[in-house]
């Protein structure tokens, strides 16, 4: 078949001659004309049938003649010259010549970049611009002890990622935020853009690991997530300190630029640093000009810093009001709940740790938090063993806590362990007329049935 489908492109080359010879690159066509187009077929032939064998090695010369002479011959010989090149610059010893193939691979992806609309023409699957820079990030990346140039991969890469965003392969992912890091030791500056790359890249893994739909792919997504953490990490950039340092001038160069607050503001929540000056300073900026869920969380934050608790409700009231997201709306409830239980407004505590589970019914924090809040308050009556069963309704929420979301399974374990030892005692309950498997109604604000164990 594939000696039937050369035989039709060589005729077909033939029928198309003039009296002169002329190849594709200098007039535009597939395969040239004349004699030109029948070298291109002939070594397209021969070329693809040593890919086929791994004989990389006398595939090039062939290969490179295509490549050459007839760019818009065919995708594959994009396709198969990258495959060539990174064999030979793999087996190959001299140095001198390892550089040479590796500047050739990286000229196969711009000049098929170059060609791009044209060889869409000829294939089904259509290829992007961002996708072939993705390609071509991973091989700089791949051989860089060939051309140490960090600022020459971070561009490519960079380019890359704005351009395919979640649709990157994993392994381009976890490689971009490694160049990024590594750029850090050449420009000190880089590091407020590493911080931003960072939230940029493991933003996009999230996306590509929430849509995956095969378990494979699932599993790369989630690796990729893992090590982009971990060379986040490991940059030494990932302290609220540098952040504060970072961020403390500029936000007050920029107090009437929304769009920098706001990345600010993202950046210090998603590593939690919403303790620190600056990101109290961006978020109260930013609510001035442009009201928003993450602008009334800083401002709630602050204020809960500074002591006034009723100012600090009034705007993570605000936040949630104003956000859609309802993972992080539950999450806004539960920080409301957390900085209620330790003023100890317990029952309006409960009330914001009902909300956040309201909203997300897989998170288990906010069953510990009440679990929490039940084990501070066991004296709402005047008889000890009953006062004790208390305890029994804190260990019911932590059970919860577990059921729903496994990650809190050892905290939750730790605390149930801890509470089992303040329960009554069989004897005790014994003289007051319970015994195990009855139901007893937990008195005071709490107001809860939970079972005698």
């Amino acid at each position: 078949m594939k000696m039937k489908t050369t035989t039709m492109l060589i005729a077909l080359a033939m029928g198309a001659t003039t009296a002169f010879a002329q190849k594709g690159v200098e007039d535009g066509s597939r395969f040239g004309h004349g004699q030109d187009s029948l070298n291109c077929l002939k070594n397209i032939s021969i070329y693809t049938e040593y890919v086929k064998t791994n004989n990389f090695k006398d595939a090039y010369e062939p290969w490179k003649a295509v490549f050459t002479e007839a760019p818009l011959a065919q995708m594959t010989t994009y396709v198969n010259g990258a495959k060539i090149l990174r064999n030979l610059i793999a087996t190959e010893k001299d140095g001198a010549k390892q550089k040479q193939y590796f500047e050739e691979l990286l000229k196969v992806h711009d000049q098929r970049i170059q060609y791009l609309d044209g060889l869409n023409t000829l294939v089904k699957s259509k290829s992007t611009r961002g996708d072939i820079l993705a390609t071509k990030a991973h091989d700089f990346y791949s051989f860089m002890a060939l051309n140490p140039d960090i600022n020459t991969a971070y561009a490519i890469f960079k380019e890359a990622v704005e351009l395919e965003q979640q649709n990157l392969p994993y392994y381009v992912m976890q490689e971009f935020a490694d160049v990024s890091g590594q750029k850090i030791k050449s420009d000190e500056a880089h590091k407020e853009q590493f911080i931003q790359d960072y939230i940029t890249i493991a933003g996009y893994a999230n996306e590509a690991y929430k849509g995956a739909t095969k378990e494979k792919a699932k599993e790369q997504y989630k690796m990729a997530k893992d090590n982009i953490d971990a060379h986040f990490i490991n940059s030494g950039v990932a302290t609220c300190e540098n952040l504060q340092e970072i961020y403390a001038p500029k936000v007050e160069e920029n107090k009437a630029n929304i769009e920098y607050l706001k990345s600010v503001i993202t950046v210090m929540q998603k590593l939690g640093c919403k303790e620190s000056e600056a990101y109290f300073a961006a978020s109260e900026y930013a609510h001035a000009i442009e009201p928003t869920a993450a602008t009334a969380f800083g401002c709630g934050a602050m204020y809960y810093k500074k002591g006034d608790i009723n100012k600090s409700i009034e705007y993570f009231d605000n936040a949630i009001e104003l956000e859609t997201d309802l993972e992080q709306k539950s999450d806004y409830c539960y920080t409301a709940a957390q900085v209620l239980f330790a003023n100890k407004q317990l029952s309006k505590a409960r009330q914001y740790a009902r909300k956040a589970i309201e909203y997300n019914e897989t998170k288990g924090d906010p069953y510990i938090l009440i679990a929490q809040m039940y084990a501070n308050s066991p004296n709402w009556g005047n008889e000890p063993a009953l006062n004790k069963c208390t305890y029994f309704a804190a260990i019911d929420k932590l059970q919860k806590a577990k059921s729903v979301d496994p990650s809190v399974a050892e905290k939750a374990n730790e605390l149930i362990s801890s509470y089992s030892r303040h329960t009554p005692k069989d004897e005790d309950l014994f003289f007051i007329g319970i015994k195990k498997g009855d139901t007893v109604t937990i008195g005071g604000w709490i107001g809860e049935t939970t079972t005698v164990r």
